[in-house]
């Protein structure tokens, strides 16, 4: 019964702060994985439904080690005869 009372409480943030921003705002939480009401309502007040989300941050890459291969190790020993190492 509280999870129909929260989907109702914040679809009536929609007569406050309008449709447009209250999908934006619901949109926001779903990115960063908040959905109650009171986090929907804080960003509406708040205006960062206005605000453009950050963009996650690039893969980091693997940093280099004695143990990884790398890409080179690959590509030199494809005519390598597995049973045999005449590479």
């Amino acid at each position: 019964m509280q999870k129909i009372r929260t989907c109702t409480g914040t679809l009536r943030l929609s007569k406050s702060y309008g449709n447009s921003r209250l999908n934006a705002a619901c949109g926001r939480g779903i990115h960063l994985g908040v959905f109650s009401y009171r986090r929907i309502e804080s960003m509406l007040k708040t205006c960062l439904d206005k605000q453009p989300l950050q963009k996650p941050e690039e893969t980091a890459t693997i940093p280099d080690h004695e143990f990884i291969r790398g890409s080179n190790y690959y590509t030199q020993k494809e005519n390598c005869n597995v049973i045999t190492s005449n590479c």
